[in-house]
């Protein structure tokens, strides 16, 4: 950045970047020269059992907070709405949707817990059931289906195909593994 920088909004960056296939070299210049009007803030926030502190732009939602500052990218993008489920994480043991959930609402004390912290050598009973079961095919919305199936038998330890149903009716498996995904979730709680 030079000493004739501009300060623009990132909504007006973006503007610009979409036009970036038609003026490319242009475009890149002008984002060069460009000054985020984006507002920072300090969290803390208590991920895997550990707590960081973070400078993360305060509109960052908790999923990129994750990935990009933490570094913890077994938790997936796939809609950014909150539709698909790929990003569930637990949030004081509450199945949670990090692609639409402000940082900031999370910095308050609570628990977050990712795909990573659930096992680090994969020793749950609801990995060891994917595992057993061999329920993955493509893995991209894995994480957020195990993360959704590990909040279940934690609230209701012998669920019925319908309480399974209900609690994963939020995560979309695109390889359409659900009959496994199912019996995955009953052999976990066999396992216990």
């Amino acid at each position: 950045m030079n000493e004739n920088a501009v300060c623009i909004s990132d909504a007006f960056a973006s503007k610009l970047r979409s036009y970036k296939n038609a003026y490319g070299a242009v475009i890149e210049r002008a984002l060069q020269n460009t000054v985020s009007l984006r507002t920072f803030a300090m969290l803390t926030l208590n991920i895997n059992g550990k707590d960081q502190a973070l400078d993360v732009p305060a509109d960052m939602p908790l999923l990129w907070v994750l990935r990009d500052v933490a570094h913890l990218t077994g938790t997936k993008f796939g809609c950014g709405m909150a539709q698909c489920g790929a990003c569930t994480v637990h949030v004081d043991g509450a199945p949670l949707r990090a692609c639409v959930t402000p940082a900031t609402a999370v910095a308050h004390g609570q628990k977050i817990l990712t795909i990573e912290g659930l096992s680090t050598d994969g020793s749950h009973p609801v990995q060891r059931a994917w595992a057993e079961l061999d329920v993955v095919q493509c893995g991209y919305c894995q994480s957020g289906q195990i993360m959704s199936a590990a909040a279940l038998l934690a609230k209701i330890p012998q669920p019925t195909d319908s309480d399974i149903d209900q609690a994963l009716s939020g995560n979309i498996c695109r390889c359409g593994t659900y009959p496994r995904i199912r019996a995955a979730v009953k052999r976990a709680a066999e396992i216990g």
